[in-house]
């Protein structure tokens, strides 16, 4: 079974990033994951590189392909 890893995300920076090290511990290119969630290549680099307009939408469909779950937690 896979070790779950808890990432607290606190800007479009730290998103990109969990991405990225997801992406990369699959073994798959950008372009790989752009095709698999029918997104352009350009989508993900920026989405990895922290771009804060990215569109929410296209961002989910990227985390869905890598196998990430996203969870909102209200803070104590």
């Amino acid at each position: 079974m896979r070790e779950k890893r808890h990432y607290k995300i606190i800007d479009a920076s730290g998103f990109g990033a969990v991405l990225r090290e997801e992406r990369r511990r699959q073994g798959y290119t950008q372009q790989e994951v752009a095709d698999y969630s029918g997104v352009g290549i350009t989508f993900v680099s920026q989405l990895e590189r922290g771009k804060p307009t990215a569109e929410l939408g296209k961002a989910l469909r990227v985390m869905q392909t890598l196998g990430i779950d996203f969870f909102a937690e209200p803070r104590s």
